[in-house]
């Protein structure tokens, strides 16, 4: 029986991405989103998720896409990259699909240098980039995220 991977859409100004599911914990509506002095550029700020601390990551800005201020309408995708857990703005989740192993190409053979995917899909209504979120942050943004959060965040939880 062949291989098959299970991902979770969503969409950016229009476009579709994705994540596997085996990443991500679930997708929640957006509530407030508290700045982070000193945090990484590609970090929005940080959430209060079930007691917790988790940093909001700016796909727009990692992807190249415009920028905008994230509305009401937006959606946070919770998941796990190696090192912690993230929350990631994204317009809408729009589903979740299981494809055929085969179905994932190499994102090299569709546009060399794509940083931070691992695979390209064709769908019926058109494309979709599948995402390493552990590639997202680089080793100085995780540090410069930890450091961010241990001089704002953690002083206030003691």
């Amino acid at each position: 029986m062949p291989e098959s991977i299970q991902l979770i859409v969503f969409t950016l100004d229009e476009r579709s991405y994705a994540l596997r599911t085996s990443v991500v914990e679930r997708a929640v509506r957006m509530v407030e989103i508290i700045p982070l002095p000193k945090g990484p550029e590609i970090v929005l700020g940080v959430i209060d998720f079930q007691g917790g601390i988790l940093p909001v990551l700016d796909m727009r800005r990692r992807f190249g896409l415009p920028e905008r201020e994230p509305s009401l309408d937006d959606q946070l995708i919770i998941a796990r990259t190696a090192g912690r857990l993230v929350a990631l703005v994204a317009d809408r989740v729009s589903d979740v699909v299981s494809l055929p192993e085969e179905a994932m190409v190499a994102p090299e053979s569709i546009l060399p240098a794509l940083e931070y995917v691992v695979g390209v899909a064709k769908l019926e209504d058109g494309m979709i980039f599948i995402h390493d979120l552990d590639a997202f942050l680089s080793l100085e943004e995780t540090q410069a995220l930890e450091a961010a959060i241990e001089v704002n965040i953690k002083p206030e939880l003691q």
